[in-house]
């Protein structure tokens, strides 16, 4: 919800919302994994091994392509696909309530 917040609200460029997105998680996520590393919490991610691995490597290609697409996709192009996601987001989570 970053992005979005950063992009409607405040009229940020979206390709700064997303680099600030990254700069303003990184600190959350790594305080997250000091804190829950130390009670044992992520014992559960070794019961679903496959699908984090899945997660994961998801994670790391998709990373990897949108670097490699930011300079040459448009923000005329990424503002719909942004409000095509949010859409189906909302409906998926209308749908699961």
């Amino acid at each position: 919800m970053l992005i979005p917040t950063l992009v409607l609200l405040f009229g940020a460029d979206i390709k700064l919302a997303g680099s600030l997105s990254l700069a303003v998680s990184l600190p959350t996520m790594l305080l997250g994994f000091t804190r829950y590393s130390r009670d044992q919490s992520f014992s559960v991610l070794g019961r679903n091994r496959v699908f984090v691995l899945i997660m994961a490597a998801g994670s790391v290609v998709g990373t990897f392509v949108g670097g490699l697409l930011l300079g040459i996709v448009l923000n005329s192009v990424l503002l719909p696909a942004l409000a095509v996601i949010l859409l189906l987001s909302a409906v998926k989570v209308w749908r699961h309530g």
